[in-house]
């Protein structure tokens, strides 16, 4: 009884000052050692012997069937990671004070805890666009706190932006839109790496920039960067979220053929005739449309690297503002597909 008390106050304090788990499985291992070592050093009949009870050999198979308990507990931890497809690896590192009380909302729920975060921690997501799907998918992944977020984009804030592009600011017009998202992003959390990429991304230099991130989002305006982001994507082999969003509907999914899933092009494999999906500045757009689809790429990018859920992993979720309704469908790989059709795994 006497060492079950001391090892529940040492448990307790832990809990008490927010200690990490491992330094007070630290603290019960150096108690558990120094409770052997008086066995195998004292007399048995001596007064520290017999108030903590049992004899060398009985502690010691205790500690053992412990350890091969927290060892299994591990292995299996480590099988179920290992089966989640989108769950990224895990970052060793550890959190400071400041970021456990950032993350606590995080650490606390189920399907997160503190493995989520810090695979969070860990994870290099790159966003194409600081626009209106941009915006709130940077803040959200920011405030989640992803470890090393890339922005590309090579336009500049204007006034007509602020009605929908949350991100930026009166005072930032005029300002290259990645330094503007910059800026709102550290100022929201200091303790992510923000890479803002100031130019038009290209076909020459998707491949360097996608080899250096885990998981790619695509918020861009144009089929001609949705296209061209989808083939680096699938060359990668590194699943993409992409949204669209026009007037009062949007739509969103996860393309990803290396892990079964369809790509862009299976699904849209020709872009639409002129005049069917006009861009925004001329069919124009519900200012808060652009956050709602923003925030649910925020939301499957946080699943994908987590593991949490059940993603959009050929699913496809349409959202009708207009009407309040949503509806998801099921999507397809196309065997013919001119980009992902020849791709061997899963998916064939």
């Amino acid at each position: 009884m006497t060492v079950l008390l001391i090892a529940a106050a040492l448990v307790g304090f832990g809990l008490a000052l927010r200690v990490p788990a491992r330094v007070v499985w630290v603290m019960l291992a150096t108690l558990w050692a120094a409770v052997l070592l008086a066995h195998l050093t004292l007399p048995g009949d001596h007064a520290l012997t017999r108030a903590i009870g049992g004899s060398a050999a009985h502690w010691f198979v205790g500690g053992a069937v412990v350890a091969l308990i927290l060892l299994y507990g591990r292995g299996l931890a480590a099988l179920r990671a290992r089966a989640r497809p989108g769950a990224l690896p895990a970052e060793t590192g550890t959190f400071s004070p400041a970021e456990l009380d950032r993350y606590a909302r995080h650490i606390v729920l189920r399907e997160v805890g503190g493995p989520g975060q810090k695979r969070l921690k860990g994870a290099r997501v790159l966003v194409v666009g600081a626009g209106g799907l941009g915006s709130p998918a940077l803040l959200y992944l920011a405030a989640a706190g992803v470890g090393r977020i890339g922005v590309v984009d090579d336009d500049t804030v204007s006034s007509s932006n602020l009605q929908r592009q949350v991100i930026h600011t009166d005072a930032r017009i005029g300002q290259p839109k990645v330094f503007s998202a910059q800026a709102a992003m550290k100022a929201l959390n200091p303790f992510v790496e923000v890479r803002p990429y100031n130019r038009r991304l290209t076909e020459g230099d998707a491949p360097a920039l996608f080899a250096e991130h885990d998981l790619i989002l695509d918020g861009s305006d144009n089929f001609d960067t949705r296209y061209m982001v989808n083939a680096a994507a699938v060359a990668a082999g590194k699943p993409l979220i992409s949204a669209a969003i026009t007037q009062w509907e949007g739509q969103i999914s996860l393309y990803d053929p290396a892990r079964g899933a369809p790509c862009y092009a299976c699904i849209f494999p020709e872009r639409p005739a002129d005049g069917l999906a006009p861009a925004c500045s001329v069919a124009g757009v519900m200012g808060a449309l652009p956050g709602v689809v923003g925030a649910m790429m925020a939301v499957e990018a946080i699943k994908e690297i987590t593991g949490a859920g059940e993603g959009l992993r050929g699913r496809m979720l349409i959202y009708d503002a207009l009407y309040a309704e949503a509806r998801g469908i099921v999507l397809k790989r196309n065997p013919g597909c001119a980009v992902c059709g020849g791709q061997g795994g899963a998916g064939r």
